[in-house]
């Protein structure tokens, strides 16, 4: 990978997209893995319409844990496949609560034994939550770090790993919030809006 290019886009996308951040709302740190896992297979935005009654309803990682299975069901039904992610989040807090002392571990491998929890959730909380490197390789980020040519691979860890090596690590989180706005107003995966696209001239597989 050519550094400068590596660079040059990274440049060009915080111009574009100056206050990148994860599109989903918390405030603590269980509650963005919560609502991470509550994404799956669902919009952010229907995510963030649940999780204000939900966050008022159970109110710490002990809360959750002792929850009510189906009540827990009833607030995030509309988020999809209810009935396994209730189960899961009871089954995260329970390990945050009894292993971790109730905070949401810090590092990699603490955070791929919660039940449920695979790198690209892990790496969100690295990144936003403690501040660490991390490079979330979500739908978009394939997508577009594969037409650009940061990457050459649809397996999530091969992207994850080439765009280590190709973006500054003080640069990666924010890099990665920036291409999922840019793969929803631009970059998108049917019709991408190539005359609009500030890396256009840096793409290697633009109007592709």
């Amino acid at each position: 990978m050519n550094i400068r290019k590596s660079a040059k886009i990274t440049e060009l996308l915080k111009l574009e997209y100056p206050d990148a951040a994860c599109s989903l709302d918390y405030e603590k740190d269980y509650e963005l893995l919560i609502s991470t896992r509550l994404a799956a297979q669902c919009t952010d935005a229907r995510v963030n319409m649940v999780t204000p009654a939900l966050f008022a309803r159970y109110t710490s990682p002990q809360a959750f844990a002792e929850a009510d299975v189906h009540e827990l069901e009833g607030y995030i039904e509309s988020c999809g496949l209810y009935k396994t992610k209730a189960a899961d989040i009871i089954e995260i807090c329970k390990r945050i609560v009894e292993v971790y002392g109730g905070k949401v571990p810090d590092n990699m491998d603490d955070l791929l034994t919660l039940r449920g929890v695979g790198r690209k959730t892990a790496n969100l909380i690295l990144g936003d939550v403690y501040g660490k490197p991390a490079v979330v390789t979500d739908t978009h980020c394939i997508r577009i770090s594969n037409r650009l040519g940061l990457a050459n691979s649809k397996d999530p860890r091969k992207v994850e790993d080439a765009l280590r090596a190709a973006i500054a690590p003080e640069e990666q989180n924010n890099f990665c919030h920036r291409l999922v706005l840019h793969g929803r107003a631009v970059c998108t995966a049917r019709g991408p809006k190539c005359d609009k696209c500030v890396l256009a001239d840096v793409c290697e597989k633009r109007g592709v």
